[in-house]
């Protein structure tokens, strides 16, 4: 399957899909940004911005469920310790769903992880991501993948 750079393809989309596909950047940009000196935790609330944020549940890699500041305090902790990259596979729309395609990489704690992943963001009516399923597919992780989210709160 041939995968793109998300800045060669995201103008091509419209719609849920530009929607989903903006969140994603957002999202890395602020992890970008998070390793920064001076980083304000207040930018993660940008967020908010493509969420229905009373409603909003996050279904995530290890079947952990999460409300908004459940998530949002989860990024807090996680994304200064980590480096995330994507590449775009496909995306399809149907009604008010997006499932979007990815290979991710990530390196936390020295540990490299690539994986493919599959998230199903639902919208409400106004075009808010209201619920966002995360699947992956992964080779083992190494041990040490594991041990990196140690002092991660996954649980609120």
């Amino acid at each position: 399957m041939t995968m793109y750079e998300m800045a060669d393809v995201i103008g091509n989309y419209t719609g849920l899909t530009r929607k989903a596909l903006d969140y994603g950047e957002t999202i890395k940009a602020l992890i970008d940004a998070s390793k920064n000196a001076g980083f304000d935790p207040v930018r993660w609330d940008e967020l908010g911005a493509f969420l229905n944020i009373p409603t909003f549940e996050r279904i995530g890699n290890f079947k952990e469920v999460m409300d908004w500041q459940t998530y949002r305090n989860f990024l807090v902790d996680w994304a200064p310790a980590a480096d995330w990259e994507c590449s775009f596979k496909r995306v399809t729309e149907i009604g008010n769903l997006v499932l979007l395609e990815l290979e991710e990489r990530t390196v936390m704690g020295g540990a490299k992880n690539e994986v493919n992943s599959l998230s199903v963001y639902e919208f409400d009516d106004l075009g808010k991501i209201r619920h966002l399923d995360i699947y992956l597919q992964m080779a083992l992780p190494d041990p040490a993948m594991l041990a990196s989210y140690a002092d991660v709160n996954i649980a609120g």
